[in-house]
């Protein structure tokens, strides 16, 4: 012990996390969550206990990925340390243990996410009708995947398909999901839509949707997306927080794509409704055209009866008014020397032409009445 070096409190307190880190840099313990507490709105305390023994914790808020309170069992990835105020572990990363205790992380995390809003309706987009170039984050190994892909083919092909090959499950899964999405928002022609994909597994394969950075990346996102994730009957945060929700990938697939073969369909029995409209519109205007051509011969001849019967009235009338026809009722006609109807009183003296019906005379007048 004489050789021993005498340190003060500091250096002891930085040769024991000098050793620390270099025989455990990192420490993963379990254990149940008490006195959890946040302090500033950026630091969280807590301690992590077992039935005899706790050890305190520490971490800024911002790295808390899960919502965690008192009586939760969850592991910590946590580098070991001592500092002024004792020994602490100071936490890189959460997770929650047991089926209890993440079902209880995800329905605190849902309702802090769904009071700011997160998964409100109105916020969510609608899907292209045919997107043409579709970005996937998914693993290219998982089943999941391969289903999504097949039945895109089968249900419309040539399209432009862009995968961002990722973890889906595992501590490394939210962060490399969160790149994928990322790598899409930042291209200078991105996708359409952004199929964020993983097939069924247990629930806790399912957690890394479930992490809180990872939601708000999504509900972030410019490009709209869909989730597919697990089972029909499997909900993660990143379901609620997606502009669509599909059950599983194969169903993501189904959304996104019409089938080429209904559209066939759907397009024959259009042109069959559109050539069957088309004859009912043509017969229908051969019948008005009928029906017109019958209703302006009838307006046709009215108007040449009326225009006959006018002509037969002028006609007569101009009858009435022939001279001839004058004459004819006893009247006659008197004129001047030179044979210009008299139309002014004469002068005695003068001579004039008398016309009746019979004959025509030259008389002198003797006297004017």
């Amino acid at each position: 012990m004489e050789n021993q070096p005498t340190l003060s409190v500091s250096e002891a307190i930085a040769v024991i996390n000098q050793t620390l880190e270099y025989a455990h840099p990192f420490i993963i313990v379990v254990g149940e969550v008490a006195n959890y507490k946040i302090s500033g709105g950026k630091w969280l305390f807590f301690d992590i206990k077992d039935e005899e023994s706790s050890m305190k914790c520490f971490m800024p808020v911002w790295n808390l990925r899960v919502a965690i309170e008192d009586g939760m069992k969850i592991q910590v990835i946590a580098k070991p340390r001592i500092s002024k105020y004792g020994f602490s572990l100071n936490v890189e990363a959460i997770k929650p243990v047991g089926e209890g205790d993440i079902k209880r992380a995800f329905e605190l995390l849902r309702a802090k996410l769904d009071a700011e809003g997160l998964f409100a309706l109105e916020r969510k987009r609608p899907l292209p009708v045919l997107p043409s170039r579709i970005g996937v984050v998914s693993s290219t190994d998982a089943a999941g995947y391969k289903d999504f892909i097949k039945i895109l083919s089968e249900r419309f092909g040539g399209l432009e398909i862009i995968v961002y090959n990722t973890a889906v499950q595992g501590d490394d899964a939210p962060d490399q999901i969160m790149r994928g999405i990322k790598y899409f928002n930042e291209m200078e022609l991105p996708p359409e839509v952004i199929a964020i994909l993983r097939g069924g597994g247990s629930r806790d394969d399912l957690v890394a949707f479930d992490d809180e950075l990872l939601v708000r990346t999504i509900a972030g996102s410019r490009v709209p997306t869909i989730v597919g994730v697990g089972h029909e009957i499997d909900i993660t945060l990143a379901d609620l927080v997606a502009d669509v929700r599909a059950s599983t990938p194969s169903n993501a697939a189904e959304i996104l794509v019409p089938d080429k073969r209904e559209i066939a369909s759907g397009l024959d029995a259009e042109l069959r409704h559109i050539l069957l409209k088309t004859e009912n519109n043509l017969t229908r205007l051969d019948e008005h055209i009928t029906d017109s051509q019958g209703n302006i011969l009838k307006i046709l001849t009215y108007k040449v009866e009326e225009f006959e019967k006018h002509l037969k009235y002028l006609l007569q009338n101009l009858r009435q008014l022939n001279p001839k026809v004058v004459l004819k009722r006893g009247y006659s006609i008197v004129r001047d020397g030179k044979g210009k109807v008299l139309k002014t009183r004469p002068r005695v003296g003068d001579k004039v032409d008398i016309e009746n019906q019979a004959v025509i005379f030259r008389a002198k007048v003797e006297s004017i009445g």
